[in-house]
């Protein structure tokens, strides 16, 4: 079998990211949150008082596009901010009651969506699944990451 007799991997394994991206978020929406509002509080909540550093790292954004959610959501009153007594530099991230709040409805929508995933699917396959994820992962990767390998010029 060539391999135009099916779709490539990675053409089909965007499309799937992107249906599968969509309806998360979507799901997210009509729990009172999105994207970047869970993965916000799912990392302060996960990391008490996790700095704004930290906290980007974590979502793997941009400090001032982190900024920009942080400020839309502590005037939406879902986390506050205050200065590192030990490092003025530093802002310290906690979550509010509503965040806490806020944070519960999207970590059950979360969990909903992920069994609403896993419809069907036999645990031995997701673990198939997930090995498969791993190498694709890994064969994505620059060639730099491989020891022994050079890039061609």
């Amino acid at each position: 079998m060539t391999p135009f007799d099916r779709p490539p991997v990675g053409m089909n394994l965007a499309r799937t990211s992107k249906v599968v991206a969509q309806a998360f978020d979507a799901a997210l929406v009509e729990a009172g949150g999105t994207l970047p509002v869970w993965l916000t509080l799912l990392s302060v909540k996960s990391k008490e008082l996790a700095n704004q550093r930290e906290l980007a790292g974590m979502i793997g954004i941009q400090g001032a596009t982190l900024t920009h959610h942080l400020n839309a959501m502590e005037a939406q009153g879902l986390l506050t901010r205050r200065r590192d007594p030990e490092n003025r530099r530093v802002h310290q991230v906690a979550l509010t009651e509503a965040g806490e709040a806020l944070f519960e409805k999207l970590r059950l929508a979360a969990v909903a969506f992920d069994r609403r995933l896993r419809a069907g699917i036999p645990d031995d396959r997701l673990a198939e699944f997930a090995e498969v994820l791993a190498m694709l992962r890994r064969n994505a990767e620059p060639l730099q990451s491989y020891p022994g390998i050079a890039p061609k010029a």
